[in-house]
């Protein structure tokens, strides 16, 4: 939207400022769309526009208290006023829409964090979406708006830290597991082991018995050679 050329006043200025906001805004949205809900990045991209949302609703709020006291103080035209307030309710507009988008895709992030992290990082970070929705940001001035955001942040590394504590006890059960599977290779090579020196006994003393079957039946020939070899001669003899 084109604007009067009033030389620097400061509410134009911010009034860009506002905008160039939520042109960024609206690009880490598209950006956050093509990352997985899962990843940390996601995260990061989530918290810092949740953080440049507040900031556009101070601005938006600051910049509509500017009009009503320039309209108080008969600084600017009524057609001015007029056009500035067209201005805010666009700016409002865009919030909306912005904060529509926002929380539609971190719906089911929430419901994943409340999962992994616990109540407490969660039910912070939806309080602080509420109050955007319901414009009360607004009401909070720049350092308390600092205050609630380090807030934010010590309760998502708090998060985060219950989260490193899940996946290292996973790291040690892992561990235990791969300990316990390398005992029973172990045990499962030594019975191999005992097997193959089982199979080989089995094989020695089958031949052994072989050997032993073969040389009975040899003594039964000479002994029954023998015995006709006794018999012929009787025979001779008589």
């Amino acid at each position: 939207m084109a604007l009067l050329n009033l030389g620097d006043d400061p509410w134009l200025i911010e009034f860009e400022s506002c905008e160039k906001l939520h042109r960024d805004i609206m690009e880490m949205l598209s950006l956050r769309q093509r990352e997985p809900r899962s990843t940390e990045k996601y995260a990061q991209i989530s918290a810092t526009i949740r953080s440049r949302l507040k900031q556009y609703h101070l601005e938006v709020n600051q910049l509509k208290q500017k009009i009503d006291q320039a309209t108080r103080t008969r600084a600017i035209t009524f057609e001015e006023t007029e056009r500035r307030t067209r201005q805010i309710e666009i700016l409002q507009s865009k919030a909306v829409n912005m904060q529509k988008m926002f929380d539609e895709h971190n719906t089911g992030v929430t419901r994943d964090r409340s999962q992994l992290l616990g109540p407490t990082g969660v039910s912070s970070w939806v309080s602080d979406d509420d109050e955007l929705v319901g414009g009360e940001a607004s009401q909070y001035t720049v350092e308390q708006l600092r205050d609630q955001q380090k807030q934010m942040l010590r309760n998502q590394d708090e998060g985060l830290e219950n989260l490193s504590k899940i996946i290292s006890r996973q790291k040690n059960i892992a561990q235990t597991i791969s300990s316990e599977v390398d005992l029973q290779n172990e045990i499962i090579d030594d019975l191999g082991d005992h097997i193959d020196r089982t199979d080989a006994r089995v094989v020695s003393e089958t031949r052994t018995i072989g050997t032993i079957d073969r040389k009975d039946k040899t003594c039964i020939y000479w002994v029954i050679i023998i015995l006709l070899f006794i018999s012929i001669i009787t025979v001779v003899a008589i």
